[in-house]
């Protein structure tokens, strides 16, 4: 490399001292320009921020004209600038006049200089700036200093993140680096917070960038490697793994990139300019996070994923953290940014201290939504780049209405929100006054509304609500949250707290819901290609009889001397439920010949999400005491469509006149063989959903604690008989020759029924 200044380790050092001198933001600029160019012999040296409006403006520079800085703004893709920008990638050129994306500002006074180099400054995969130098001789830079240039940017990077830019800024004008951000997602779980960011996978703090023994460096890079590696190695030995699968290809092609000669050299190459071995992982790994987000393939995208884990993996073990810090110290009014997680995490956190939720996967059907839902936790999904918008701490309101989340929000947008967080309390205040009103309808038909719950937290919106029960508790939220399989005592001691928490009212214990995208840690996971419709529920219950007959057991002796109501899930055909209902009875049997208190009644129903059990209909009711919808699964069941997956979920609406045809024939066979039935799917949750459902003759609902408000609302105004009347209508029709959502819409418009 050409220097006649010691090269980039001496640039960083000064780099460093000029970071620490107390002086203005500009004069710090100016002396770090002059720095890069006197170390890399440039004749020029320009730094150029990201504004929030999307151009870039030119902030300091040495060698072109001192008038032209915070005068001369380029749009985000003009010139070679904006190029780099855009393409957060180097630029290095020998003529740079003869470029086709070359632009000429006179008021530079650059068209003397003809070889360019710039380079992105990013952070966390975001462009804040660019970097350039430039000579007036027709050269190429050297591997070595682009190297070193981009491990400047690094440093540069800090300092715009910090914010300490925005006193040179015109209003409107800011770097974008510390300026409010508006992303739009999808919406998972209705409500409005406001808090301060925590990320899910914390990004490791890195003390020290400049390396000051590279040998040292060098060895604690390749220990680090070593370990990881070693550490996939033992993943694929494990007896679960070994036998080869789809599973085991996934996690070859994983080792494959921790053992990327190519991978390893750009960690090596960036040690090599004078960088700590966590800094080198932090530069490579923010290099290519930027690259990858901005590529259209999928493929590559969805390997950022790979990459980033290994990051992560290989920064923790440099710095000495083996596991991400503990999640016990929260801030108050918390806003949890993760990638992707599942329900179990999101359990782990302190549910008096989350506020909200941000995802960069993740939609509304998928389980860690419903949980959310089921905790009052408004959540956003599908966020781009989710992590890497915001720091710990950042401000951020996550609106779980429209799906839009803003980090660092303006004054005037936080006290907009902060109004509407005030109005939407004082309409749960209403809602509060209908809690003990009777729920009927208009022409005077009643309608069940229970509650969904899986947790202790969940039992006080019993009361809170004025629900007629509990229709859904989902039992495998306790074996999620626990550390250990949970004992029989444990599970008897929650049982009872929540039939006593319940009173008269009735409550419908769902037998374990586990496997498939539900793993609990301390048992052995099984890797399928579809979770969904793989190892689960009541599939996994039959062939670990142990398990089934402890929770059920546990179930009848809470029970004791009063009514229990236990279904099964993801029943696909009668034999099964035969099978299932045999251990109740057998269970029943033991109590009674060991003196225990049975309960006064046993109702065995089961859920009905398989539609295979749409054409065994007639025989299940002749057997079960009543039946269950599980709208989530059945629906995604009936289309062959993923709820977790974005591409698909919404492709289908859930108020197709299919689904109500199947939901149709399900009340009316139900009503025929006098059993009851009830729906206890997402669908009730919303005021449109229980519209249709209503019409179509459902009379027992469902749903979570805070849609039951809006719900009931919309019930106590509702002309029931009209509504089945128009259903009716709606699907003698052929199906797909009108938009059945749109019909309900109108009707609840002419009827003034707030949707």
């Amino acid at each position: 490399m050409r220097s006649t200044s010691g090269g980039p380790r001496v640039l960083l050092r000064r780099l460093r001292e000029t970071m620490a001198e107390q002086v203005s933001a500009q004069e710090r600029l100016d002396k770090i320009v002059v720095l890069i160019a006197a170390n890399m012999v440039a004749e020029v040296c320009s730094v150029y921020v990201l504004r929030v409006d999307n151009t870039l403006e030119l902030y300091a520079t040495e060698g072109l004209n001192r008038d032209a800085v915070h005068m001369t703004v380029l749009s985000a893709h003009e010139g070679l600038v904006g190029l780099v920008a855009s393409e957060a990638t180097p630029l290095n050129l020998s003529d740079a006049q003869s470029h086709p994306a070359f632009s000429y500002r006179p008021e530079t006074g650059e068209e003397i200089y003809h070889s360019f180099l710039g380079v992105p400054i990013l952070r966390a995969g975001n462009t804040l700036g660019v970097l350039v130098v430039q000579n007036r001789a027709k050269r190429t830079y050297v591997e070595e200093e682009v190297e070193a240039l981009q491990t400047t940017a690094m440093v540069l990077a800090e300092m715009i993140a910090s914010g300490e830019l925005a006193a040179l800024a015109q209003p409107g004008a800011e770097p974008a680096a510390r300026h409010s951000i508006h992303k739009t997602g999808t919406v998972l779980s209705d409500g409005i917070a406001l808090g301060h960011v925590v990320l899910h996978e914390p990004r490791v703090v890195i003390n020290n960038y400049i390396a000051e023994d590279l040998p040292k460096e060098i060895k604690r890079l390749d220990a680090a490697l070593v370990k990881l590696r070693a550490d996939l190695d033992r993943m694929l030995e494990r007896g679960d793994v070994a036998d080869g699968g789809e599973h085991r290809d996934v996690l070859e092609a994983y080792r494959m990139f921790a053992n990327d000669q190519g991978w390893s050299h750009k960690l090596h190459e960036a040690v090599a300019t004078g960088l700590t071995a966590e800094a080198a992982v932090e530069r490579v790994q923010s290099d290519t996070r930027a690259r990858m987000l901005r590529s259209t393939d999928p493929y590559l995208r969805e390997r950022l994923h790979d990459l980033e884990d290994l990051g992560y993996r290989l920064l923790r073990q440099l710095v000495g953290q083996d596991h991400a810090p503990s999640r016990e110290h929260m801030p108050d009014n918390a806003i949890l940014i993760a990638r992707a997680m599942g329900p179990a995490a999101l359990l782990d956190y302190d549910r008096k201290r989350l506020r909200g939720l941000v995802l960069e996967e993740g939609t509304a059907n998928s389980h860690v939504a419903i949980v959310a839902r089921a905790l009052g936790i408004p959540a956003v999904g599908e966020v781009p780049n989710a992590p890497g918008i915001a720091d710990p701490g950042d401000a951020i309101i996550v609106d779980g209405t429209s799906g839009s989340i803003y980090v660092r929000p303006s004054t005037e947008i936080e006290s907009a929100y902060a109004e509407r967080v005030r109005f939407r309390a004082r309409r749960q205040a209403q809602y509060g006054e209908l809690r003990n009103k009777a729920c009927v309808t208009k022409d005077g038909q009643p309608i069940e509304l229970m509650i969904n719950a899986g947790l202790v937290i969940d039992l006080p919106h019993i009361e809170d609500t004025g629900s007629a029960g509990i229709g859904l508790f989902r039992t495998e939220l306790q074996f999620m949250v626990s550390a250990s399989l949970p004992r029989s005592s444990d599970q008897l001691a929650l049982y009872r707290t929540v039939l006593d928490a319940a009173g008269n009212r009735p409550v419908t214990f769902r037998t374990l819901d586990i496997g498939g995208d539900k793993a609990l840690p301390y048992m052995e996971t099984v890797i399928e290609e579809n979770p969904a419709l793989g190892w689960r529920a009541i599939r996994l219950g039959l062939d670990r009889p142990g398990l089934l007959r402890g929770q059920i057991r546990a179930l009848l002796r809470a029970g004791g001397g009063r009514s229990l109501r236990i279904m099964f899930p993801m029943i696909s055909e009668v034999a099964e439920f035969d099978t299932a209902k045999a251990i109740v009875e057998r269970e029943l049997t033991y109590l009674r010949q060991h003196g225990h208190t049975l309960p006064a009644r046993v109702d065995v129903g089961t859920m009905l999400e398989v539609p295979a059990l749409l054409y065994q209909l007639d025989e299940l009711l002749s057997k079960v005491d009543f039946i269950s919808v599980g709208s989530n699964d059945l629906f995604q069941f009936l289309f062959a469509v993923d709820r977790g997956n974005a591409k698909v979920s919404e492709r289908f609406d859930t108020l197709s006149s299919p689904i109500m045809r199947a939901l149709r024939d399900i009340v009316s066979k139900a009503k025929a063989a006098k059993k009851s039935v009830s729906l206890c799917g997402e669908m009730a949750s919303k005021p449109i959903g229980a519209l249709a459902l209503i019409a179509l003759g459902y009379r027992s609902l469902s749903l979570s604690a805070t849609a039951h408000g809006p719900v009931k609302a919309m019930i106590l105004e509702l002309d029931a008989a009209k509504a089945e009347t128009k259903m009716a209508e709606w699907l003698a029709a052929p199906a797909g020759s009108f938009s059945m959502r749109q019909k309900l819409t109108e009707f609840a418009e002419s009827e003034g029924l707030a949707l």
